[in-house]
């Protein structure tokens, strides 16, 4: 009897470990993903943005690992995560877990490029298979035409050709020594679909003197639904088989009122506030039907958002990252490349996100409700409760 106690009592702790490392990955996720979204709505004022501060954040966080002083500093202060061990166990969770969801065709893939006489440090290697699930391929960056081609290659086949082109040959040479790659691919379908005979061009209001015809998808059913005051917002939740992933819409009360939200959503547990009030309820649902494609400099955004030393050649210290290299190596380019459709099937996104590592040389309650998305609003796609994509649709 005493043993199956300590039984019950050792997996009512690894459920409650389990439950604070998932609460430390949203909340780091929150954090990131709310700072990223202020920049990119920032860079891309008026336009129509998807992006994922999830993908953006995986390899950030290896070379978080594999930094030592201020650089180490800087990256752990913008992803919000307190240490290398609690980073560690969050995405080590995410390999277990976050990949297993119900009902979707969910991919994620991470890839390290190297010339074929450089080695990562011993250490950073096997954090990086055991915990982000990385592998090694290594290539020839002199060649930098063939080098480019093999990892777009690989972001084609793990993004279902959606994202081309994520790396410009340019931006590789003698002076490369990794290229890290993460990709993700999502396609879910609603657990409701929309009638495509329902689907009619409708007006949008772009500003309140300009409106546009645009391809509107139409459903009165049970839809999960909100109202939040704070945001000044409706907010509808609509999910994909298997009820594990969403999509959020959240639509601004006013037609003009799009910056004003933006602001509201700097704070990065505001989003999640808002959804807590959210219930199921009736609702007439009237959703444009949209495509967006963006690429991110994420230099320029990770810089704004407080990682400068990363991009320095001078300041830089990636101390971990390859054997026979203490010092001179830093990040030149990073780029994320994101894509996003939502029709009346459901909804296909994905996204890449790549790191470039030189080496330093010369160079309310409601019934009945109408939730008409009409005017510019934001969108996430959730997953357990996880945002692994935001956006704009403009």
């Amino acid at each position: 009897m005493k043993q199956f106690i300590s039984i019950l009592a050792m997996v009512a702790m690894a459920m409650a470990d389990e439950s604070s490392v998932q609460r430390l990955l949203i909340d780091a996720t929150n954090h990131f993903t709310a700072k990223m979204f202020t920049e990119v709505a920032k860079e891309n004022s008026g336009k129509s943005v998807v992006m994922s501060g999830f993908s953006a954040m995986a390899p950030l966080a290896q070379l978080g690992l594999a930094s030592v002083g201020i650089t180490h500093d800087e990256i752990f202060e913008v992803i919000a995560l307190p240490n290398d061990n609690a980073t560690k166990e969050v995405f080590s969770y995410v390999s277990q877990d976050v990949r297993s969801v119900k009902g979707v065709d969910l991919k994620i893939a991470n890839r390290i490029f190297l010339p074929e006489d450089v080695e990562l440090n011993e250490e950073f290697g096997v954090v990086s298979r055991d915990v982000f699930h990385s592998d090694i391929k290594q290539v020839d960056f002199v060649k930098n035409v063939e080098a480019a081609a093999t990892i777009n290659s690989w972001v084609e086949d793990n993004t279902n050709k959606r994202i081309k082109d994520l790396v410009d040959p340019l931006s590789l040479g003698h002076d490369t020594k990794a290229v890290l790659v993460n990709a993700i691919y999502f396609k879910g379908t609603w657990k409701k679909k929309f009638d495509s005979g329902l689907t009619t061009d409708r007006d949008f209001h772009v500003t309140k003197d300009k409106t546009i015809k645009v391809p509107t998808m139409a459903k009165t059913d049970d839809f999960k639904y909100g109202y939040s005051q704070e945001l000044d917002a409706k907010l509808l939740e609509i999910f994909y088989e298997g009820e594990e992933a969403s999509l959020l819409i959240v639509l601004p009360n006013q037609i003009d009122g799009l910056k004003a939200l933006q602001e509201k959503l700097k704070d990065p547990s505001a989003l999640e506030k808002a959804t807590e009030k959210m219930y199921t309820t009736e609702v007439s649902v009237y959703l444009p039907k949209f495509k967006i494609e963006t690429t991110i400099n994420l230099v320029t955004v990770l810089k704004n958002m407080g990682i400068k030393t990363l991009f320095d050649d001078k300041k830089a210290r990636l101390e971990k990252l390859l054997k026979n290299y203490d010092d001179g190596l830093y990040v030149s380019d990073a780029i994320q490349k994101a894509f996003i459709e939502v029709n009346e099937e459901g909804a296909e996104a994905t996204v890449a996100s790549v790191y470039v590592i030189y080496y330093r040389t010369d160079r309310a309650y409601v019934q009945n409700v109408q939730f008409d998305a009409n005017r510019p609003f934001i969108f996430a796609l959730k997953l357990k409760n996880i945002l692994l994509f935001m956006g704009i649709y403009n």
